[in-house]
């Protein structure tokens, strides 16, 4: 004899064979099932098409407004596998008295489907009902708010949690902190974090994880260490993970090696795990233990091919990063890319773009981050036509020229000298960061367009962006070409007074050269001497500039003192020597000249070859000093002296005994 259930089951089968219902349907005639029956049949139904059936059932029975009958409908209309949100929302309303389940189910998966804004709707729509949140109903809008990063929202909802008296809730108070993390606001995470009256694993995780995604990484450490302390509480692989990560911001291999003997010891071995593992050692640079514990590790999925790569290539072995890339079994866009990368990262811009052309043959669809390390490539060679090629296919793959894309594309036309269509492309974006406005106006400040970098600035500063180090290199370098000394001292005076940046090496060089380059030699002196905690390299630095400039201004005095302070600190670089006795030349005294040529052949300084390049029909060709080595080396002496001879007339030897100087 069958059960009930399995009765009803087949009655129903039976029913669904035949009949061919549409939503609400009451044109076929549908046997008669209980209340018990039909919430029976919702939790063993398969598919969409057999849940409307049911529906139609139910609403032939009178029982489409009961809560029980709803609610199981609406858990498996809002089921990721086999539901449907339309369909639910549906069922939402035309529902008369919508109960918290309904709306709680709703908000938690709109989250999980990654509509946030859809689940935030419908919280609202809850506390107009009259309704009171759960604990149920917080963590998934509090997710919804930190991944919108809605912060006014944020702390409104916080207030909602207080005053339904749910803020000494652990899971409430974990889903809390994981917002303010989320806002980057760590410090009130922590007083939410101190104030639980019960922490969980959760919690100390969620603290962890928060501190390393604000970049505090001693802190995020400091936590662990206090939750190793707890008596009644291990931490479990996410403890692990995130504190790697923390490891990994503090370059402390100690602490990785620490975690590794625990896991080995405590925990099962996860892929997780020893993805984290990995990733720690390669880039706190123990490249030979990251090796071994990937060839012992019994399942590699693609992320730990990943790590291993990015490992080597990060290094500058490019070797065996590809070996390992060719090796590995499945490869995804990142792992692509992190070969890709490596290649550029280290001046071997044809191997990257030949490894992108293998990964266009496979089919792989690049993502902007495969992108942007080509255009980086480009910029770097100054390969213009390449850069085209590289924006027709952020185009032709539909990638949306966000601030990241942009500021590449940006810095790639500006470094080809195609100042114009970085412009163009500055313009465009919607949204401006720090970097796409830094990247044009340093743009515009290496292709003599000071005046414009710096109107640029002021709109900066009006939209609210917040210069960074690098915007004020921009600054001075474009007050530096355009000669505008007064302007160029205000914004270094400004870096530290106004955005509280302490200037560095980089900034006292443009503001040295800035000062060189109008002749202003004393006060350029004055200000190395002026500079705080000089080192032995700094020094060497600014006073070759400084030394540069004397030879521009034919100031033979300044000029020797510079240099024999740069002499008196051991300096071996050409560059200075160089410098000297080009100055020596500029002013005809052969015999100092000749003394320091004779002083850096004593001491065996070496000049090295100046090197230059050249696009031509999409291959960027690379020069060097005295290099005869090119395939139409003979062709492009010919068509040197084809221009040469007509340019140098009568003034030949005077011109072969300058360049005998250099």
């Amino acid at each position: 004899m069958l059960s009930q259930s399995k009765e009803t089951l087949l009655r129903f089968s039976s029913f669904h064979r035949h009949s061919r219902l549409r939503y609400f349907s009451t044109s076929t005639i549908i046997p008669r099932f209980s209340k018990k029956e039909c919430i029976h049949l919702i939790q063993n139904c398969k598919s969409m098409e057999q849940l409307k059936q049911i529906q139609a059932v139910i609403f032939t029975l009178g029982l489409h407004q009961n809560k029980d009958a709803v609610n199981k409908l609406m858990v498996f209309c809002t089921d990721a596998n086999h539901g449907n949100l339309v369909y639910a929302e549906r069922i939402f309303n035309d529902t008369e008295d919508r109960s918290l389940v309904i709306y709680n189910l709703l908000i938690k998966a709109f989250v999980k489907a990654n509509r946030q804004r859809k689940a935030i709707h419908f919280f609202s729509k809850l506390r107009e009902n009259g309704l009171s949140p759960d604990n149920f109903t917080y963590p998934f809008v509090l997710k919804a708010i930190g991944c919108l990063h809605e912060v006014s929202v944020g702390e409104n909802v916080h207030g909602y949690v207080i005053k339904t008296g749910l803020d000494y809730d652990t899971y409430v108070c974990n889903s809390l902190m994981d917002m303010y993390a989320e806002f980057g606001y760590v410090g009130i995470s922590k007083n939410l974090f101190d104030e639980i009256p019960d922490r969980d694993v959760v919690s100390w995780n969620i603290m962890i994880s928060g501190l390393v995604r604000c970049k505090r990484f001693g802190d995020a450490v400091a936590v662990f260490r206090r939750m190793e302390q707890e008596r009644n509480l291990k931490p479990d692989e996410a403890t692990y993970v995130s504190t790697l990560s923390a490891c990994i911001g503090l370059k402390d291999l100690e602490l990785g090696k620490y975690i590794h003997n625990f896991v080995n010891k405590e925990l099962k071995f996860s892929i997780r795990v020893g993805n984290a593992l990995l990733d720690m050692y390669s880039k706190c640079g123990n490249l030979e233990l990251a090796r071994k514990l990937f060839d012992q590790m019994p399942e590699k999925n693609v992320i730990c091919w990943t790590s291993m790569v990015s490992g080597y290539a990060n290094s500058g072995m490019l070797d065996e990063a590809r070996e390992l890339f060719d090796r590995s079994p499945i490869k995804d866009v990142i792992l692509w890319t992190a070969m890709i990368n490596g290649y550029v990262q280290f001046n071997r811009f044809d191997e990257a773009v030949s490894i992108f052309r293998q990964m266009q043959l496979k089919r792989i669809k690049p993502d902007r981050f495969t992108l942007v390390s080509l255009l980086t490539g480009c910029a770097q060679m100054g390969a213009l036509e390449q850069g085209q090629w590289i924006h027709k296919i952020i185009e032709e793959n539909n990638i949306g020229i966000d601030a990241i894309v942009g500021t590449a594309l940006i810095e790639m036309y500006s470094k080809c000298g195609f100042v114009e269509k970085s412009v163009e492309i500055f313009n465009g974006l919607k949204d401006k960061d720090t970097a796409s406005w830094t990247s044009i106006i340093c743009g515009l400040a290496m292709n003599g367009e000071p005046e414009k970098a710096l109107c640029l600035f002021s709109e900066m500063e009006m939209t609210g962006a917040k210069p960074d180090d690098i915007t004020f290199i921009g600054l001075l370098t474009a007050c530096s070409h355009g000669g505008l000394v007064d302007k160029g001292r205000n914004y270094f005076h400004s870096m530290k007074t106004i955005y509280q940046i302490e200037p560095k090496l980089e900034h006292y060089g443009c503001l040295i050269d800035l000062f060189g380059r109008a002749g202003r030699l004393s006060e350029a002196k004055e200000l190395i001497e002026m500079i705080p905690n000089k080192t032995y390299e700094i020094r060497l630095q600014l006073y070759g500039s400084l030394l540069s400039a004397c030879r521009i201004y034919g100031n033979v005095e300044m000029g020797e003192q510079v240099a024999k302070q740069l002499i008196a600190i051991g300096s071996s670089d050409s560059s200075i020597h160089t410098l000297l006795a080009n100055m020596y030349a500029s002013v005809e005294k052969w015999e100092d000249f000749t003394k320091v040529r004779g002083t850096m052949k004593a001491l065996n300084v070496k000049k090295f070859p100046g090197c230059s390049s050249i696009e031509v029909n999409g291959i960027v060709h690379e020069f060097l000093v005295g290099d005869s080595n090119h395939s139409d080396i003979t062709e492009i002496y010919f068509m040197l002296d084809r221009i040469f001879n007509p340019l140098l007339g009568s003034h030949v030897n005077e011109m072969d005994r300058e360049m005998s100087c250099l």
